[in-house]
């Protein structure tokens, strides 16, 4: 059964009034979400709410380069379903995605509907056909490879990466994916961000009135400026469901 690896999990005592499960984005790990986790932390308002992280396949512990896998949609999907099963989830659960996170968390709960209360979007890629189809896609994706490449050059040849990359952060199907998604969400994007298109988000808001958008100085990490977005987003979340 095809499976992500668990990082943290801080098994709150008692019955926790909420889940969050924390999806990262491509080159990355689980390990994005420790310095969050642990302002989180420092909230008691967020004492009784669980918090977990898995690394993707084809990142941190999980399977990398299985020569079985594409690393899709698909095989990420169903890797994450799997997980979450596992956890034996009774409260509502929370989806936090970043950068191809949110894609995936996007993709998870408009294929699982009613398994998801909400979904928080950090730095969101959300191209349009009309982005994917202009002459400085195929370029701006073969720059981002090459900056990847140049921080780990693993990256170069990695399966996982690549077809990540190919599969799921330019797939035609993702814009398409966050339009339409029925469940109340809250993006947090930054103002320097350069890889997200971000010039889109108003639309979107105005398009699906699910949709939040929280707007920080910050580019397109999970810095401080999300982190604050983050945790009063979570808090509502809490406030509304006790």
């Amino acid at each position: 059964m095809l499976k992500l690896t668990k990082t943290y999990d801080n098994c709150v005592s008692g019955k926790p009034t909420l889940t969050v499960v924390f999806i990262h984005g491509i080159a990355d790990d689980s390990s994005r979400w420790i310095k969050p986790i642990e302002k989180l932390h420092e909230d008691h308002e967020l004492d009784n709410i669980r918090l977990v992280t898995f690394d993707l396949l084809g990142t941190g512990k999980s399977v990398t380069d299985d020569e079985n896998l594409k690393y899709d949609f698909k095989d990420q999907l169903e890797a994450l379903d799997n997980s979450l099963e596992e956890l034996k989830i009774d409260t509502p659960l929370v989806l936090v995605g970043h950068s191809m996170g949110t894609q995936i968390s996007a993709r998870y709960a408009s294929k699982h509907k009613g398994k998801i209360k909400e979904l928080i979007l950090i730095s969101p890629p959300v191209y349009t056909l009309k982005d994917i189809d202009s002459a400085k896609f195929g370029p701006s994706m073969d720059g981002f490879k090459a900056l990847m490449v140049v921080k780990n050059p693993i990256y170069k040849n990695q399966k996982a990466f690549n077809n990540e990359l190919r599969l799921i952060v330019s797939d035609r199907k993702n814009y398409e994916t966050f339009a339409g998604l029925d469940i109340p969400t809250t993006i947090i994007y930054g103002a320097a961000d350069k890889f997200i298109a971000g010039y889109n988000i108003p639309g979107l808001v105005k398009a699906n009135s699910n949709i939040t958008a929280l707007k920080t100085p910050g580019a397109h990490g999970v810095g401080h400026d999300k982190c604050d977005k983050l945790a009063t987003t979570l808090k509502r979340i809490v406030n509304e469901t006790v």
